[in-house]
């Protein structure tokens, strides 16, 4: 009787602990009205009027008869509205910062780029459009640096280098450098290769498979073997919301950048999922610690702890099977190997 009174007391908490998670949270110390303020995220935003900040497009209300309202920008003040009997938040007086500019009399610009960003960029600007995940057959099919135009072997940004490969002439390519290799630790199945950024550069003339390419931006020197890759159109979005996956995840941080063994807020790490399990770019995941194994002290069996909810991340770039992810919020050191749920 204990037994089953204590399984129904754990169900039940498990399902209220569910059902807590399942829906906006408000902060009991809300503000009614919050003007932002240059250097706010929306993550800082949500976090104020949240406690599962990730929720925020659930209480954002859009105002049509505001120019771009999907957008916040410095100077806004938020309001606390409700609406249909639900809490909603919303843009109640645009600030300077988000008004139409007048360039001509026949146009007129929106300063986009001053809205305020989902989170601070500075953390993960390299890796929005440098750094990618690559699989081992765009190394091979793509062109490599064979030496520095003026024999030399080191190369920087001014110089030109000779490459082997297919080319075309006029085209941007990233040069880059094989990084490490991610296998799944659990399936043990390929999920690609890092390709780390070392320059830019632009091919000028195709010589049956030689090509000659003027480097326009370099961030360390280029080495014999480098490869080019054709040049992402990407660009830093500053509009992603936080949010939930729509899909069930469960796995890992497997590898963190710059290699540090304990990992904190802002660090870049990378998840064994991506967009074929359905992540895109903003979503919010949980980060749990594995519980501790400690001995039975009645049966001397050694007994696994559950794990331990430890911080959240926002995932900010999405491959195939892997993501960039960066630390919003870490109670407590990470470690490579902890786990990633749904929020």
């Amino acid at each position: 009787m204990r037994k089953a009174l204590s399984f129904l007391l754990c169900g039940t908490w498990l399902m209220m602990a569910q059902l807590a998670w399942s829906a906006p949270d408000f902060r009991s110390d809300l503000p009614e009205r919050y003007t932002v303020v240059k250097g706010d995220t929306l993550w800082d935003i949500s976090s104020r009027f949240l406690n599962n900040p990730w929720y925020w497009p659930e209480i954002w209300h859009v105002n049509p008869q505001i120019e771009n309202p999907h957008l916040i920008f410095p100077g806004d003040e938020l309001v606390m509205v409700y609406i249909d009997g639900q809490r909603r938040v919303t843009v109640g007086r645009r600030g300077s910062a988000s008004r139409t500019v007048k360039l001509t009399p026949q146009a007129r610009i929106t300063p986009l780029e001053s809205a305020i960003p989902a989170i601070s960029l500075e953390a993960i600007r390299p890796f929005l459009s440098e750094n990618r995940i690559v699989f081992e057959e765009d190394f091979d099919d793509s062109p490599y640096v064979l030496q520095g135009k003026r024999g030399n072997i080191l190369v920087g940004a001014g110089d030109s280098v000779y490459a082997r490969g297919e080319g075309v002439v006029d085209e941007t390519y990233g040069i880059y450098r094989r990084g490490r290799t991610f296998i799944d630790p659990e399936t043990e199945e390929f999920l690609g290769v890092e390709a780390r950024s070392v320059a830019v550069g632009r091919i000028t003339a195709v010589e049956e498979e030689v090509l000659t390419v003027d480097i326009r931006r370099s961030s360390e020197e280029i080495r014999i073997g480098d490869h080019l890759l054709l040049q992402e159109d990407r660009r830093i979005s500053a509009t992603f919301y936080p949010s939930q996956p729509d899909s069930t995840i469960n796995g890992r941080m497997i590898a963190v950048v710059d290699g540090v063994s304990q990992i904190g807020q802002y660090d870049v790490v990378i998840v064994n999922r991506g967009e074929e399990q359905g992540l895109i770019e903003g979503n919010i995941l949980a980060i749990y610690r594995a519980g501790d194994q400690v001995r039975d002290p009645v049966t001397g069996e050694a007994v696994q702890l559950p794990s331990d909810r430890a911080g959240v991340l926002m995932i900010f770039r999405v491959f195939d099977l892997l993501s960039y992810g960066v630390i919003l919020k870490a109670e407590r050191p990470l470690a490579v190997m902890d786990e990633v749920r749904n929020p």
